[in-house]
């Protein structure tokens, strides 16, 4: 079953400087509980040779819950309803469940829709300014992590780019645009029935 690089990303923040990278993320984790975005996602190998390249939507409520839309080159939907996570590949029309929290942990999404207490499971630094984006940098604390680095870019006040560096050398790299942030979301977005004939795996 293919499982994007990563789970998630997106977001405006409420302030429009900041001292830092770690300020900027400070500030949208106190900032924002809901967001919607467009992103593009572009997976580089150990040689920096293009592997995948997927574009989608994704709306989250913080703290826990999220959905994500891939819809090319192929369809597969990420749901976290706060309890658990649920992914859905439509052209094998099979769905993988598991428990959120141990899914969500130190993974890049929890920087985005998990708790405030961000430093729990990651270090955090300031990266430098580069290609116009004020830079951090956030380890995992958990060795279990199949993320080695997470680097999150702030323009003014909105996020635009992670880059996601794996402990098998590949290197996804996300950009959003169109970015709301807190709109109004329906509750029913954040919920997912598995369709009738899909195969379900629980792990």
């Amino acid at each position: 079953m293919r499982i994007p690089a990563c789970l998630f990303s997106f977001l405006l923040l409420s302030s429009s400087a900041y001292a830092g990278g770690v300020d900027a993320l400070k500030n949208f984790i106190g900032d924002t509980r809901t967001a919607r975005a467009a992103f593009t996602q572009t997976v580089l190998d150990q040689n920096g040779k293009l592997r995948q390249k997927s574009e989608g939507t994704l709306a989250f409520s913080r703290p826990g819950k999220f959905r994500w839309v891939y819809q090319k080159p192929y369809e597969q939907l990420i749901v976290g309803d706060g309890s658990k996570l649920w992914i859905y590949d439509a052209d094998l029309e099979q769905v993988t469940v598991r428990k959120l929290g141990e899914a969500l942990g130190s993974s890049p999404a929890a920087l985005l829709a998990g708790s405030n207490n961000i430093e729990k499971h990651f270090t955090l630094k300031d990266a430098g300014s580069s290609n116009g984006l004020e830079w951090l940098e956030a380890r995992p604390r958990s060795k279990e992590s199949t993320f080695e680095t997470v680097r999150m870019g702030f323009a003014g006040n909105t996020l635009a780019a992670m880059e996601l560096k794996d402990s098998f050398g590949q290197t996804t790299l996300l950009k959003f645009s169109g970015m709301v942030k807190n709109p109004a979301v329906n509750a029913g977005e954040f919920k997912f029935t598995p369709p009738r004939n899909a195969d379900v795996i629980t792990e």
